[in-house]
């Protein structure tokens, strides 16, 4: 199969549409919790910055979805649309339950390019599913929740990753369709983007928080006592290959950051090892 051409197309929107899972969150197994898992579920930083975002993707993905021509790539944009929306009815009902505080949410503003915004949230999705990946597994291992609460929000996982799997493969199918096929020319788009990106997650959950509450790999060690940034690179290197193996192989695959980690994991072997410090670094 060629990168660019109608049988890719196909291939990465009908492995997005039919991989889709019919659920309502507000008929999930919510569990109660108990006054410590209360606190800490409370005490998460980023509940606001996430639903706001998941807001935000559902409009701009949905509005743009209606500006494309192309019958199946309308339709799985579409249906990325409805998932992003019901993403931020999910995160609603928790922050509901559990008595989470949080401001009103603003207003959502449409912007007049779309398509440059979808591509915009496209790659800062990838840098924060990589992170998330890792996370959460961590926080599962540390068993900081009931069972339910991963159980629930493990699917949504996977849909992350369909959503991203079928980022990079509409994206590269784009670039090439409107002539921008030769390799390096795409690379160095997708570095500009993802440095785009990077500049954005930053700003979202680091300067633009007052009080510094950002996240950070130091907010995430709540969950492990231990959590040094080797083990933290480990666990998203491990988690992401493990989510993305699910997928057809013919598919791209985002591997920016896999690959810096990797780089920087193995690095990190090779130094002498220490008395295992608390990680105190930023993730985004």
């Amino acid at each position: 199969m060629k990168i660019g051409s109608v049988d890719h197309k196909e291939l990465f929107c009908l492995c997005f549409m039919e991989s889709y899972r019919e659920y309502e969150p507000e008929h999930l197994p919510w569990p109660n919790l108990d006054d410590a898992a209360l606190a800490l579920m409370r005490g998460i930083p980023f509940w606001e910055q996430a639903l706001n975002k998941e807001r935000q993707a559902g409009v701009i993905v949905s509005q743009y979805a209606k500006t494309v021509d192309d019958r199946i790539l309308q339709a799985a944009l579409s249906l990325q649309g409805e998932e992003e929306s019901r993403h931020a009815r999910l995160l609603k009902i928790l922050i509901e339950r559990y008595g989470i505080t949080m401001p009103a949410c603003p207003p959502i503003e449409v912007p007049e390019n779309l398509e440059q915004t979808f591509i915009e949230f496209g790659f800062e999705e990838c840098l924060d599913s990589f992170f998330a990946f890792g996370l959460f597994e961590i926080a599962r291992e540390a068993r900081v929740f009931p069972e339910q609460i991963f159980t629930i929000f493990d699917p949504i996982l996977d849909e992350e990753v369909r959503h991203i799997v079928f980022f990079v493969n509409w994206f590269t199918y784009l670039q090439i369709q409107r002539g921008d096929g030769f390799f390096p020319l795409r690379s160095a788009k997708t570095l500009w983007y993802y440095g785009k990106a990077l500049s954005s997650v930053i700003k979202a959950f680091g300067d633009a928080d007052p009080n510094g509450a950002g996240f950070t790999a130091s907010n995430a060690s709540v969950f492990s006592k231990d959590l040094t940034l080797e083990k933290f690179l480990k666990v998203c290197i491990q988690e992401n290959h493990c989510r993305m193996s699910k997928f057809d192989s013919r598919l791209l695959q985002p591997q920016l950051l896999p690959r810096l980690a990797s780089i920087a994991l193995g690095t990190l072997q090779l130094l002498p090892k220490r008395k295992p410090q608390i990680v105190d670094w930023e993730i985004n």
